[in-house]
């Protein structure tokens, strides 16, 4: 399973908070760096 691309996705979608991105960090199924392009990718 590709855990970026969901979590991408559903973060881009509203499911999310950059909060919530760091559970997915946490149990190692994405990288900090991955977590930081998502939020870096909305950001204005």
């Amino acid at each position: 399973m590709n855990w970026y691309a969901l979590v991408k996705r559903y973060f881009d979608a509203g499911l999310y908070t950059g909060e919530q991105l760091q559970v997915f960090v946490t149990t190692k199924k994405i990288t900090d760096k991955q977590a930081k392009e998502i939020t870096k990718a909305t950001a204005v």
